[in-house]
């Protein structure tokens, strides 16, 4: 099939060879080059080949179509007269005859050729005869110089064209051994990398057999290593503000290095958090967001608690002998540390309160009480612990007796009944907080087993040696209940479901008074819950200091609530604790907060008279509009109103028993005598029966109230948690 050069430029092939590089068109309009495979002389067709997309293919396509496309590999010698017109002969030149003279014929060298009939459409009759031969001539004379100077150039003609000729093939051809063999490459390191990468894994996961999320581990290890650690340690400077909130990370618990948890939480420093939340994007690729926090204070997984007591509780201490009242908060999520860090180490399920922040505020009340700078003082030191459970208060040193929390004329906060011990050494102070946690309120939640479902409030007091025995200074020591949302607090048990809104409702309280503290002279929601009531001398003067100290999970299935934590504290600190040389705190209000409060507060007064309560409860939902819904404020209102008529409910009952009992008791004895008067009797218990069904029905109308208000926080509790969950 192949043919030589002369036999394909005469058949009017031209250029077209195996192995030249060509232009082809395609079915779809596309032009692209391509390798000539095959000719095929009966059809005057041509085969060629290329490579797309990792793959070899060709095809077949007529000669005169790669001619159109590839006019510079067309016939050197084809006819320049258009393709309708046939000439008969080949052009000729003219050569003069020899010797100058003219010849009979007029071109004696004309070579004649014919063209067959086939060819060129003449039959045979009208086929030209052939011609003459042309006569011989007389060579030229010699001249050496002149025959070798046009034979060398016609040599070199024909070497040149040849050579150009070749050259333009191999460079067709070339070009298309170089794609092939850059796509060979390209392949090949392609294949390379992928293997690397598969290598990489193994080796990753090779580090930690088994973890689900060696993925998110590499990626924190390599973000450590670019980190220059510096943490907290015993030594570094304190800072005094009245506001201070810092940041405690617990270390990995046993269940959590079980369950190949990874760590996302990074204190670098002193006074930053650095939090790894995993993230990942729509095609599926694995990230981090390392999310900054900065506080006072941070302290990493290694830090004891003394030395978080020293830069936290301990500068408190002192404020109190100067007549102050400080308040130490723990905040974070259940499980996060809070009762370990306030109460002490536990072993097993006992506490040892040797080694908590209460003991160690004890230890130096009584070593500064002995001092001889406020030994003249003359106080006594005296402790009450209680708790605050579902906006309930129970004293924890008396069999946890319910309390009442009362406020007088100058709206001074009075707890009823609490118990009061005086006590003379640090050990009796921890055996009433032994005591106290014994019996404090617990639950098993999501993130821990034995959760403290309530808040609960240890204080130290100085009274003064009087006859009244007059509060000189106050420091409050509160282990919040966990902060946790979602399934902990969202329950379709209604006892569950209004512990989780009351702590919710108390740590949002807690967070504006501590704000308020902050902004000097604004309105303090203290009525909003019963923790802010109860601590609301704690929140007032110019000798009111608070720290707040949140608790922090390290793991990754806890990396949302952790946010949460931070945040809550990262918001506090923001607006209380302002450095005199940075006032973005301040700039970021832009207004007073308390603005869309008196708006709210008007509107609402246009129906009615609002209660303190009820104002306090409008606050908190306008600073908080982001997180505090209509439907949240509808259901705290609807809670509240329902503790309200339980409180009513229980108050009447208790009544009518306790005056009955004694009336009841009154009658029967007069039947014991021997003469009593019977008309008496008769008259008296009728006069009994008449007030019982009086306070009966009474109790039965509060009663049915009661019920109705269930019902409302049942129905209201429905549409927030679908709320939510939508």
């Amino acid at each position: 099939m192949t043919m030589t050069t002369d036999e394909n430029d005469g058949a009017g092939m031209g250029g077209i060879r195996m192995g030249v590089n060509v232009d082809i068109k395609r079915t779809d309009g596309r032009i692209h080059s391509a390798v000539v495979s095959g000719i095929n002389m009966e059809t005057k067709s041509v085969t060629v080949e290329w490579f797309e997309r990792g793959e070899t293919k060709g095809k077949e396509i007529e000669l005169e179509q790669i001619l159109d496309l590839n006019p510079d590999l067309a016939p050197q010698d084809a006819p320049a007269a258009p393709p309708n017109k046939v000439q008969k002969y080949a052009p000729r030149p003219s050569v003069p005859a020899a010797g100058g003279g003219r010849s009979k014929l007029k071109n004696p060298t004309r070579r004649s050729e014919l063209i067959q009939p086939a060819s060129n459409g003449y039959s045979k009759e009208e086929a030209p005869e052939p011609a003459m031969p042309p006569p011989k001539q007389m060579p030229p004379p010699p001249n050496d110089n002149v025959s070798k100077t046009v034979a060398g150039t016609g040599a070199n003609t024909t070497a040149k064209g040849g050579t150009a000729a070749q050259t333009a093939a191999e460079r067709r051809r070339s070009n298309v051994v170089k794609e092939v063999e850059r796509l060979k490459e390209n392949r090949e390191k392609r294949r390379a990398q992928q293997a690397q990468i598969l290598e990489e894994k193994e080796a990753m996961k090779n580090i930690d057999p088994g973890n689900p999320n060696w993925e998110f581990l590499q990626m924190i290890c390599e973000y450590k290593e670019q980190l220059d650690f510096n943490p907290l340690q015993d030594g570094d400077p304190l800072t005094d503000h009245q506001i201070t909130v810092c940041v405690r990370k617990r270390p990995m618990s046993q269940k959590e290095n079980k369950k190949k948890e990874v760590d996302v939480v990074t204190c670098p420093n002193k006074d930053q958090v650095i939090i790894h939340e995993p993230k990942t994007k729509v095609d599926l690729t694995k990230f981090l967001d390392n999310q900054h926090f900065r506080f006072d204070y941070a302290f990493d997984e290694n830090s004891s608690n003394e030395l978080v007591y020293k830069y936290t509780a301990r500068p408190l201490v002192q404020s109190i002998f100067e007549g102050g009242m400080a308040t130490c908060f723990a905040y974070g999520q259940t499980g996060s540390g809070k009762t370990h860090t306030m109460g002490g180490e536990f072993q097993g399920k006992t506490q040892d309160s040797k080694g908590g922040i209460y003991a160690y505020a004890t230890r130096d009340v009584f070593k500064l009480l002995n001092s001889a700078k406020y030994k003249h003082l003359d106080v006594s030191i005296c402790c009450s612990y209680f708790e605050i459970y579902s906006g309930k208060v129970f004293d924890l040193l008396s069999g946890k007796s319910k309390l009442r929390v009362l406020e007088d004329g100058k709206q001074q906060v009075v707890i009823v009944g609490l118990t009061e011990r005086q006590v003379e050494c640090v050990d009796d102070v921890l055996k009433l907080i032994t005591h106290g946690n014994n019996i404090r309120t617990s639950g098993q939640t999501s993130a821990n087993a034995h959760s403290s479902r309530s808040h609960a409030v240890f204080q130290i007091l100085l009274r003064h040696n009087n006859t009244r025995k007059t509060l000189y200074g106050k420091f409050s020591l509160i282990d919040l209940a966990g902060n946790e949302r979602g399934a902990d607090t969202s329950s379709a048990n209604r006892q569950t479901r209004m512990e989780g809104a009351e702590i919710n409702k108390s740590l949002l309280a807690l967070k504006e008074c501590i704000r308020a503290l902050g902004r000097k002279g604004a309105h303090l929601p203290f009525r909003a819950s019963k923790l802010t009531q109860v601590l609301r001398d704690s929140f007032i003067g110019e000798n009111a200091r608070t720290c707040m100290i949140a608790m922090i999970s390290p793991s990754l299935s806890s990396c949302e609530h952790t946010l949460n934590t931070l945040r809550y504290a990262d918001r506090v600190k923001e607006l209380g604790a302002a450095d005199p040389a940075n006032n973005e705190p301040q700039q970021k209000q832009g207004r007073d907060p308390n603005a869309d409060f008196d708006d709210l507060e008007e509107d609402n007064r246009q129906d009615g008279v609002m209660s303190p309560e009820d104002s306090d409860l409008a606050q908190l939902r306008s600073l908080n509009d982001g997180e505090c819904s209509a439907d949240w404020y509808n259901f705290q209102e609807s809670i509240a109103h329902l503790q309200l008529l339980e409180d009513e409910v229980i108050e009447q009952h208790r009544n009518i028993v306790e005056n009955w009992m004694e009336q009841d008791t009154q009658l029967l004895a007069m039947t014991n005598e021997v003469d009593y008067d019977q008309d008496t009797y008769a008259q008296q218990l009728e006069v009994v029966i008449a007030e019982k069904m009086e306070a009966l029905a009474a109790l039965r109308d509060k009663t049915r109230a009661f019920r109705e208000s269930l019902a409302e926080e049942e129905e209201k509790s429905k549409n927030l948690v679908g709320r939510r969950n939508y």
